[in-house]
């Protein structure tokens, strides 16, 4: 039986945060293979770091025309995908602000040049707030952006831009960024097209608990309508180097589990959910494993925009296997849609 929104909420407002944690870890047991916890090696890609929406969150972007602004060239993203490769590497996410001067043709370009070098690579690729933007700069339907993507090697989206599915708290975090229902859109228009995404959640920016059931309500809605999320990621706003961090308390390890938690309570219809360690630290990462989380995420061999907000950690494979197997599972590495993992 689902909870209902009402329930989430006051669950959100108990303390009972072990009981909580058993519960979402019986719903984890039933849904995902209860001896195993799973990782990825991928590899994250900024494009470019010009963007025109300046979210009060985010410390990555540089508006059009400044000195440290960039766009990469193809070289150096294809030897950064040589880099992952090396590594085991098996997925790249290309992420990038949104610039109003790069027309679909540029990511189709990008797109091609990398599935014609490296075949064998995933590309999970664009927020929903990029596909809206290379959208809108070229003319283009949502649907008729996403399908000229996919044909030139696009497999995948990843969930970035939700951060939280509430206009009250959009317009006041990031009030240039798409709405709620635009990101929807997106994902909407994706599954129906057979493709996968993920989902996603960035809180501790300053919102209610109820903004986070409504985001989770959201989510679970689409989820039933057309099944097409892989996984659940929700991680912590890291505020450093942020106007918006300057006048929002910093979210503790105990709302962390515990939003985890609910999440795997409440969207029982997505089979997994991912125990972020970038934010939170690899400890917190691993107790999320008892918390609901049947995966640590990927090593990211390369992260720009939570490091520009001041976020240091870093992680390799040995400590991702190591905290799995600790944590009393068998650590196995699968791919971005969850298709198969190899034990090792």
């Amino acid at each position: 039986m689902s909870l209902t929104p009402k329930e989430a909420l006051d669950l959100f407002n108990s303390d009972d945060l072990i009981g909580i944690g058993m519960a979402a870890n019986e719903v984890r047991r039933a849904k995902t293979d209860p001896r195993v916890a799973t990782y990825q090696i991928d590899r994250n890609i900024n494009y470019t770091n010009f963007c025109t929406e300046y979210c009060s969150f985010c410390a990555f972007y540089r508006p059009l025309g400044a000195k440290d602004g960039y766009i990469l060239p193809l070289e150096t993203i294809h030897q950064k995908i040589e880099e992952m490769i090396e590594l085991g590497g098996t997925g790249v996410l290309l992420q990038g602000g949104l610039h109003p001067d790069l027309k679909i043709e540029f990511y189709e370009n990008m797109l091609r040049s990398i599935h014609e070098r490296f075949p064998q690579v995933h590309l999970h690729c664009f927020s929903a707030p990029e596909i809206l933007c290379i959208a809108e700069v070229s003319n283009l339907s949502i649907r008729d952006t996403i399908i000229r993507l996919r044909d030139a090697g696009l497999v995948s989206i990843p969930g970035g831009g939700a951060e939280i599915l509430d206009d009250e708290v959009r317009h006041r975090i990031a009030r240039l960024k798409c709405k709620s229902e635009e990101w929807e859109a997106v994902h909407r228009e994706a599954h129906k097209l057979g493709m996968r995404t993920t989902a996603t959640m960035m809180f501790g920016c300053g919102e209610e608990y109820r903004h986070r059931v409504n985001h989770l309500e959201r989510l679970r809605r689409i989820q039933e309508d057309n099944g097409g999320f892989t996984a659940f990621i929700p991680w912590i706003f890291a505020p450093e180097n942020t106007p918006l961090g300057k006048k929002t308390p910093e979210t503790t390890a105990f709302d962390y589990l515990k939003t985890l938690a609910i999440s795997r309570l409440y969207l029982d219809n997505i089979d997994h959910i991912q125990s972020s360690w970038l934010t939170p630290g690899i400890k917190i990462c691993q107790v999320g494993l008892q918390f609901g989380a049947d995966d640590v995420g990927s090593i990211l061999i390369e992260e720009n925009v939570v490091y520009a907000a001041g976020v240091r950690n870093r992680t390799n494979e040995e400590e991702l296997r190591r905290i799995i197997t600790n944590a009393g599972y068998i650590p196995a590495q699968r791919d971005t849609l969850y298709r198969s993992y190899v034990l090792k």
